[in-house]
């Protein structure tokens, strides 16, 4: 409350130094928060291209695993998932978007050739490598999409915050700041007042003073005049 505040210059100057800040602070989120909503679009704008190309992908994989199974059948198709030795590995980093960390994620080993997939080529079928590939496909797709997720959602949750601090600055500290600088400037003016106010009157005190003591002397003077002797 602005009434809390001692109505000093000292804290007068303090709040305005506040206020400086804040202002500044404010400028900031603002612009922060601006730049993050644009990256945010962007990462949106690809997510929404991602997601396609796993839906794409995902269909592609089930229809050609399911014409496997159909024409090679489930043991076969079992089998030479089996077979494989080597499996994908995942590596995460992290990267900085306007101040904020998101994962970097990279993979090896997800697409392979035929004889890295560990089956025989002989025992196996054209549907079955087809049905590998998709998968291998499906798999980059999926890691592509957790990277722009979760980057997406960091971002969101960052713009948040910061949404928060600038409504925080805009909507309570700064008004409350301003609310008490006016208190203290209108509380200082009212002292000045009064001081100026104060002042007069003992001017005028003393004026006053100062004419009754003349006054008072030249009574005194007048009448030494009329007791003096004639000659």
């Amino acid at each position: 409350m602005a009434t809390d505040v001692k109505p000093t210059r000292k804290n007068l100057m303090a709040i305005e130094d506040r206020i400086e800040l804040s202002e500044r602070g404010h400028d900031t989120l603002e612009q922060k928060r601006d730049g993050l909503i644009m990256e945010f679009m962007d990462i949106l704008d690809q997510a929404q291209d991602v997601r396609s190309d796993l839906n794409t992908a995902y269909d592609d994989a089930q229809r050609k695993i399911n014409m496997a199974r159909a024409m090679d059948g489930d043991i076969a198709v079992r089998g030479a998932a089996a077979a494989l030795k080597e499996y994908p590995e995942i590596t995460t980093q992290s990267k900085n978007i306007m101040g904020v960390v998101v994962p970097q994620i990279e993979s090896s080993k997800v697409k392979k050739s035929l004889d890295e997939r560990g089956y025989g080529v002989v025992g196996t079928s054209a549907r079955i490598d087809e049905a590998a590939e998709a998968y291998e496909d499906l798999l980059k797709q999926i890691i592509l999409a957790a990277e722009v997720e979760t980057a997406m959602k960091k971002m969101l949750e960052e713009i948040e915050t910061t949404k928060r601090r600038v409504n925080a600055l805009e909507f309570k500290l700064l008004p409350d700041l301003y609310e008490s600088q006016e208190y203290i400037e209108q509380k200082l003016e009212e002292q000045e007042r009064e001081e100026i106010f104060r002042l007069k009157k003992i001017k005028n005190k003393k004026e006053k003073e100062e004419e009754e003591a003349a006054s008072g002397q030249d009574s005194e003077s007048a009448d030494e005049r009329e007791a003096a002797p004639t000659t």
